[in-house]
């Protein structure tokens, strides 16, 4: 395997630069298990680096999972070059470097790719989940990885939303996003109206004056307005909707974490969904 010896060398270059969102056609996989992950997803990878030492105490993966996920890697015809651990933490961007760290491709923004993805996310009876100005990518994240394990159809990330495929989002849907049909449109207008051409109810999840979250139903087709940090959905959004749900809270409590609503609903419309 080639050793990376130098902060300055090229790789570590286009590992940054597909870090920062310059790269637009790329992801960075950070860490043994979401590398793992997009290997069983057949996530095309299209070059890695794993550490040439002992990973840190602060890792909890082995030189033996590093030594196994190198050779997979190579068995697939991924390039792989070894680094010093200071070396990865230029590669990696996490405060405490991760001991392997991967370039893959971006799930394909063609028209056939896309059409195919917005077909899963609607087909059958969907349930999706529409993130609108969700801006910390770490709830995006955990939003997709709810939505995964609860049995939704797809998320869609409109507006000011953070991208699902950075690496902070990645991680937090820990391999989730790799997996679960996702779409991104930065008008939410454009994402509110495609649901509703598929047939989708539009549901807005609302602080107060909705329905009780338990009295909704969740049964049929329908798409959920998740609101971003803060200020949550705006008002004409959910006058707009065909429903508004509010998840009861004691006072003085007055809103939840957006991946919170996400699974609370997400869970509930799953119990309406396979109750017998």
């Amino acid at each position: 395997m080639p050793a990376i010896t130098s902060r300055q060398n090229p790789i570590v270059a286009r590992f940054r630069a597909v870090a920062t969102g310059e790269r637009s056609d790329e992801l960075l996989l950070d860490g043994v298990h979401l590398v793992t992950e997009a290997i069983a997803a057949g996530t095309r990878i299209r070059e890695a680096a794993v550490i040439s030492g002992p990973p840190g105490d602060s890792d909890s993966s082995g030189a033996e999972d590093v030594a196994n996920i190198a050779e997979r890697l190579r068995r697939l015809n991924v390039p792989v070059a070894t680094a010093s651990a200071a070396v990865m933490h230029a590669l990696s961007p996490v405060q405490s470097a991760s001991p392997v760290v991967a370039i893959a491709e971006r799930p394909g923004s063609a028209v056939a790719s896309r059409d195919s993805r917005t077909s899963r996310i609607y087909g059958g009876t969907p349930l999706v989940l529409i993130a609108l100005d969700v801006q910390d990518p770490g709830n995006v994240g955990a939003i997709v990885r709810v939505a995964e394990a609860g049995g939704a159809s797809g998320v869609v990330c409109a507006g000011a939303c953070a991208d699902p495929f950075g690496w902070k989002a990645l991680r937090g849907s820990m391999g989730s996003a790799l997996r679960l049909p996702l779409l991104v449109h930065r008008d939410p207008r454009e994402a509110i109206d495609e649901a509703r051409r598929r047939g989708c109810r539009i549901v807005a999840t609302a602080p107060r004056g909705g329905r009780p979250l338990y009295d909704a139903d969740l049964r049929g087709p329908i798409a959920v307005l998740i609101g971003g940090e803060g200020p949550g959905l705006a008002a004409s959004r959910i006058d707009e909707a065909d429903d508004r749900i509010t998840i009861p809270m004691q006072s003085p409590v007055e809103s939840l974490n957006a991946a919170v609503t996400a699974a609370l609903i997400v869970y509930e419309a799953r119990r309406q969904r396979t109750k017998e």
